[in-house]
């Protein structure tokens, strides 16, 4: 830290180019980012830690560094999420190539994906379903009810592990599950927001808090960068369950669609595999495929 620098903090929200930082008292300050992070081509982000100096009388305070990220995303623009709720629910139907998608995006950041069946009490029958279509996902998948209490004690401890967001179909009660795990309010930052960003400006993104956790209030994430660079043939690297029949296709490299010889596809055949997992692969492969070819475009 250096000697102007006198506090550490993480920025929870970002607006017309001032930054909130909470330190470690939680007092919120507000400040601007110094030049060097322009010219380094360095923008802050919502949950980054930095250091900074406070503000002084009238003036608003400095970012001077920020420090090194685990994970970064670009849509939306946030830094250092340690892990991603991924929710579904008997109410909407699930969407499973979503949460595929974005599996696929969790682990290509380095942030840790689970996979939430809510509403449990309502049909215990989804969640048995996706403990099957990813047993051998090396995902966890976690029965949870914010109606009965069931499986939010272990939401909880997960939850302190790190900053978490959560992502899923609109109706399958993510704001009702944080609210029900940490007391946090989805809507309070939603309405802070409406007031912040004007008629005419895209919602940002809030990192709430308690003294426990800290919880990005997000307007969702946009897909559109995951395709972006990432040749065909990495994508089923992002696959654990491909993992133990990697090496033993016929063709190398394989892409695991058709090719004569492929052991995935054998597995898959054999029941070792989920046939319908592998077929979302198959849609998924079909879109960077589609993304590569026209990169230049």
């Amino acid at each position: 830290m250096t000697e102007t620098s006198a506090l550490e903090g993480v920025i929870i929200k970002g607006v017309g180019g001032l930054y909130y930082a909470r330190d470690k008292a939680g007092e919120v300050h507000v400040l601007r980012a110094k030049g060097k992070f322009r010219k380094q081509h360095v923008t802050p982000m919502v949950g980054d830690s930095i250091h900074f100096t406070p503000a002084s009388g009238d003036e608003h305070g400095w970012v001077d560094e920020i420090l090194p990220r685990i994970s970064e995303l670009i849509r939306p623009p946030v830094a250092n999420v340690w892990g991603i709720f991924l929710v579904i629910a008997p109410e909407p139907a699930p969407d499973f190539l979503l949460m595929d998608t974005l599996l696929v995006m969790a682990r290509k950041q380095g942030i840790e994906p689970f996979l939430l069946v809510n509403k449990c009490d309502l049909d215990e029958t989804v969640a048995a379903v996706a403990m099957r279509e990813y047993a051998a996902a090396g995902m966890q998948v976690l029965a949870v009810s914010a109606v009965t209490g069931q499986g939010m004690d272990e939401l909880r401890m997960l939850m302190k592990k790190g900053i978490c967001c959560f992502a899923g179909q609109s109706g399958v009660g993510k704001s009702t599950l944080v609210s029900a795990a940490t007391g946090l309010d989805l809507k309070t930052g939603e309405i802070s927001e409406k007031i912040s960003r004007g008629k005419h400006t895209t919602r940002h993104v809030e990192l709430l808090h308690t003294d426990e956790f800290q919880v990005l209030d997000t307007p969702g994430f946009s897909l559109l960068e995951l395709w972006e660079g990432m040749e065909p043939i990495e994508l089923k690297s992002y696959y654990p369950d491909f993992a133990p029949y990697e090496g033993q296709c016929r063709f190398a490299p394989c892409y695991h669609l058709s090719e004569p010889g492929c052991a995935v596809l054998a597995a898959a055949a054999e029941g070792k595999l989920g046939a319908e997992r592998l077929q979302r692969y198959h849609q998924l492969l079909k879109r960077a495929q589609e993304a590569w070819k026209n990169r230049y475009d």
